[in-house]
């Protein structure tokens, strides 16, 4: 929700879901994909390989 859009800023590297809130997903440094789609394991295996 947008109400993430603080913590992006704070966190340094933002992250969205494909199907986060189009204002999360406008200030994210990343958009991976969907939470059906397995996006954090995608995410997660890029920075852990």
């Amino acid at each position: 929700m947008p109400n993430d859009v603080p913590m992006f800023g704070w966190a340094g590297h933002g992250v969205a879901m494909a199907n986060a809130h189009a204002e999360l997903r406008a200030v994210a440094d990343e958009v991976t994909a969907s939470n059906d789609d397995d996006g954090i394991a995608v995410v997660l295996e890029k920075l852990f390989p």
